[in-house]
């Protein structure tokens, strides 16, 4: 398909913009409310596949039904030339993935600002009954002035219409970013987006994902079985409370993460707030010479020196470290931690008990 054709007689394609394994996306000018619009549009060698057909209108009405300044609005769906597309709004920007590639890996700064917007987003997904199932770098377009758009929504699943004990032989979406739960075939939920999102943070702030592997095969085992490695392995300047909170998030356990992405964010809001805008923190701002300018369209980022090391080592918050403590790692590292309240409500249903058997042995002399 070419940039020359209209489609519906009112959006004419003007260029190419990138394209995935069952779609290509285009700019386009919407000649009847004149704006430029992106459209997304299924590959011809897909388009009679009935299943793919219906994956494509699954994404049109998951995404159509979100509203929120981090998801890319849906506008329109349609047919011609015997194809389905969807029409968004157009985003000028880059992926995430592509920023990485011409970058490396991005500050602790940058990355937290950029994963509480998607946090964001996914979030209001999950409280709008939606699981996205396809989180990736890829599905992230940051934009100039450095807002966050998540995007794709082709395997979307309503929570309505997952059954806890479904299992299947299929395994949608990206063997790098997937869930253990979603590799072993079995029911996503809200908490597989936030174990991807964890993936996505990790190679933000590292430059590389966590597992690696040839087959799809290799990193679905990875991800069911291999403990991720501490990210401070590969960049020093990640603060430990950060690090604790990613090796939560990529929990093989569902159970052992957040539920949501709106907690995972919450978590990083915390954490941003104690790192950067406490006054007595004024310090741990990263090092002017340990970063260079970007030239390109990023504005305001910074790509890290090869020559230098970056000297962004913040101390730990304790009420945050506390929040921390209460997860289950906690638990298992102090198996011995008292639970006071658990033990108060035992004396006092003991106490009951106790004062109950006069009453008990007054009852039983009358009925005698």
């Amino acid at each position: 398909m070419t940039s020359s054709v209209t489609l519906n007689n009112r959006y004419e394609l003007l260029e190419r913009l990138g394209s995935g394994g069952m779609a290509v996306v285009y700019r386009a000018h919407d000649q009847m409310l004149d704006r430029d619009v992106a459209i997304k549009i299924l590959r011809e060698k897909y388009s009679p596949n009935e299943a793919f057909r219906e994956r494509f209108r699954q994404e049109a009405r998951s995404a159509a039904n979100l509203s929120h300044p981090n998801i890319v609005t849906v506008h329109d769906f349609g047919y011609d030339h015997d194809r389905l597309f969807i029409v968004m709004e157009y985003i000028p920007g880059k992926d995430l993935k592509t920023l990485l590639q011409q970058r490396g890996y991005f500050s602790v700064r940058e990355t937290l600002a950029l994963m509480i917007q998607a946090c964001a987003g996914v979030g209001f997904a999950h409280r709008s009954g939606i699981v996205h199932c396809d989180i990736k770098s890829q599905n992230f377009i940051i934009t100039p002035d450095q807002r966050l758009k998540v995007t794709d929504f082709g395997i979307a699943r309503a929570l309505a219409t997952i059954q806890p004990e479904e299992k299947s032989d299929v395994v949608w979406g990206s063997p790098q970013y997937f869930s253990p739960e979603q590799a072993a075939g079995l029911a996503p939920s809200p908490a597989s987006d936030v174990y991807s999102l964890g993936i996505v943070c990790y190679e933000m702030l590292t430059g590389q994902l966590p597992f690696t592997g040839t087959t799809a095969e290799e990193l679905a085992r990875c991800h069911r079985e291999d403990p991720p490695p501490p990210p401070s392995r590969y960049n020093p300047a990640i603060p430990p409370t950060l690090e604790l909170i990613l090796l939560k998030v990529l929990s093989k356990e569902p159970s052992a993460r957040y539920r949501t992405a709106d907690q995972l964010g919450q978590v990083l809001v915390k954490l941003q707030t104690d790192l950067y805008n406490n006054s007595s923190n004024s310090q741990m701002e990263e090092s002017p010479s340990t970063l260079v300018p970007t030239q390109t369209f990023e504005g305001n980022l910074y790509i890290p020196s090869e020559t230098t090391t970056p000297a962004f080592q913040p101390p730990i918050e304790q009420p945050l470290e506390q929040q921390i403590r209460l997860s289950d790692k906690y638990q298992e590292e102090n198996p011995l931690a008292i639970d006071w309240v658990t033990v108060f409500l035992g004396l006092l249903a003991v106490l009951t008990l106790v004062g109950l058997v006069p009453l008990w042995i007054w009852v039983y002399y009358l009925y005698q």
